[in-house]
């Protein structure tokens, strides 16, 4: 059976251009889309008027439209719609819970915006269970990258805690027909992190830049022998991690990130890395949860 793809709408711009990558990537991938509208009935203090019957309609509305932009574009499409009679974060986590894959969309390049004007995309990204695709906008369409482009992944930690996200990035990789360029960054420790044992491994490898680049191949490995079409760059670098991955995926198709699956309930806790190139990078960014 396959794995739905579902896409956050709310009637504006940068929701539309996430609407468009969304079914741009259900065909690429053979997947079915679902496009989803959050809309609870609110009765709100300012002096308005209000009508019930007419905010539903409304909300129909933004689905309607979008359905209609999206099967003219890409007839083909196995395309469903559904409001969702909740709030946001709610209506996104449930309705992402068995996809393969949330989009939701984003604005500028300033704060996250997401599926809403503030803090519901950042709660999202922090707490769905399935990868998390944020897709910046222009004029209602996603924001201009090279078609040709990488597809750009960051990889930190062993081959366990990373294999989801290179799974992901793997995947797109395929997908698309594009390099994979795999990025992996490193710091000098502090003085009082060296210790005997890590300067025993380091120097088995002859530094510390060769232990991270023995460290990153060794990750790659098992996805390499899967996904053999797929050319893969490596790239390993001393620095921070979100500058290494905005630089390297300044003209990449799409970057993915890991964020790992924290137990505390919906809040902005997404990590470092996650929340500098959500914050910055102009093509979509996909979030992968790992443990």
């Amino acid at each position: 059976m396959k794995r739905t793809l579902v896409v956050g709408v709310d009637g504006s711009p940068q929701s539309l251009a996430a609407a468009d990558w969304a079914a741009q990537e259900a065909v690429r991938r053979d997947l079915p889309l679902h496009v989803v509208h959050a809309w609870v009935w609110q009765l709100l203090a300012a002096p308005i008027v209000q009508d019930r019957d007419t905010e539903a309609r409304r909300a129909d509305d933004v689905l309607k439209e979008v359905e209609g932009e999206l099967t003219h574009r890409y007839p083909g499409l196995a395309l469903t719609a559904e409001v969702l009679s909740d709030a946001p974060v709610p209506a996104l986590l449930h309705a992402a819970k068995n996809a393969e894959m949330l989009v939701i969309g984003a604005r500028g390049h300033g704060a996250l915006v997401g599926f809403l004007l503030g803090s519901y995309g950042r709660q999202v990204i922090a707490a769905a269970e399935c990868p998390v695709v944020s897709v910046r906008s222009a004029h209602g369409r996603p924001a201009a990258v090279p078609e040709e482009g990488e597809v750009v992944v960051g990889q930190q930690g062993g081959v366990e805690e990373s294999a989801g996200v290179l799974r992901f990035a793997f995947e797109a990789a395929a997908a698309r027909k594009a390099p994979l360029r795999a990025v992996r960054a490193w710091s000098l420790p502090p003085v009082y992190g060296y210790s005997p044992g890590s300067m025993w491994i380091a120097d088995q490898f002859g530094g510390l830049e060769p232990y991270e680049k023995a460290a990153l191949e060794q990750a790659l490995e098992p996805w390499r022998l899967k996904y053999p079409e797929v050319d893969v760059v490596e790239h390993v670098e001393q620095g921070s991690g979100g500058h290494a991955l905005l630089t390297a995926a300044s003209d990449a198709q799409l970057l993915v990130v890991g964020r790992r699956v924290r137990e505390s309930a919906v809040g902005a806790h997404i990590g470092s890395v996650a929340h500098a190139v959500l914050h910055h990078s102009v093509c979509p960014v996909a979030v992968v949860p790992h443990s």
